[in-house]
């Protein structure tokens, strides 16, 4: 594997877009932690993040993207359509992820053979930019070794993990550094993960929950 790493100065797009395409493996900053994403439309990109995290396939990844646009190309926004929508307005791009049905043409892989998708928004340009160039998803995780610390910096993530993956981003530090909160909006609201962003600021926009 020829890795190649990018940092500000020498960001190269076309050359990501066509590499993350092919099946490759990328790292790259956010706007909570360093994420490794990989193309979801590539079943085998999607294992290849399990098989370098040594993660099980019991737990889904999430799909970033660069564009609330875009989430209907994966996922159903049929029930609590509105408050659902207050939630992007609100807080994307950013730290909120939001449970959804997931499509059919989801990978079974990235979700865990489940029903459901995570979806978020990164208030990142860099990391827009990077996913816009890959067709404007990217099915992502943290960018360490299962049990390792969620990275906040380049330099945090471990050179273990770097040897694993294709193509390398210095992106400096996250903005957060901190990962997303999740919440689960297929039927009532649920957090299922604390993180970036309040219970008591969601309830603000879509009413006590």
């Amino acid at each position: 594997m020829k890795q190649i790493v990018f940092d500000l100065k020498n960001m190269d797009l076309p050359t990501v877009a066509k590499k993350v395409k092919s099946g490759e493996l990328i790292i790259y900053p956010t706007d909570t932690v360093y994420g490794v994403g990989g193309i979801i439309e590539k079943e085998e990109a999607l294992k290849k993040i399990y098989v370098a995290k040594e993660r099980t396939f019991s737990s889904p990844l999430i799909a970033l993207v660069s564009d609330e646009n875009i989430v209907e190309k994966i996922a159903y926004i049929d029930k609590n359509k509105e408050k659902i929508e207050k939630l992007m307005k609100s807080f994307w791009p950013g730290a909120l992820t939001i449970i959804l049905r997931k499509k059919k043409n989801v990978p079974s892989v990235m979700v865990s053979g489940g029903e459901s998708i995570g979806v978020r928004m990164p208030n990142h340009p860099l990391a827009l930019d990077i996913i816009r160039a890959c067709g404007g998803i990217l099915a992502t995780t943290s960018a360490n070794i299962s049990g390792e610390p969620s990275p906040k910096r380049f330099s945090d993530v471990s050179e273990e993990f770097k040897k694993r993956v294709d193509i390398l981003v210095d992106g400096g530090a996250c903005n957060l550094g901190i990962e997303s909160t999740i919440i689960d909006m297929r039927e009532k609201p649920f957090i299922l993960r604390h993180g970036g962003i309040s219970k008591e600021e969601i309830e603000k926009i879509i009413g006590k929950f």
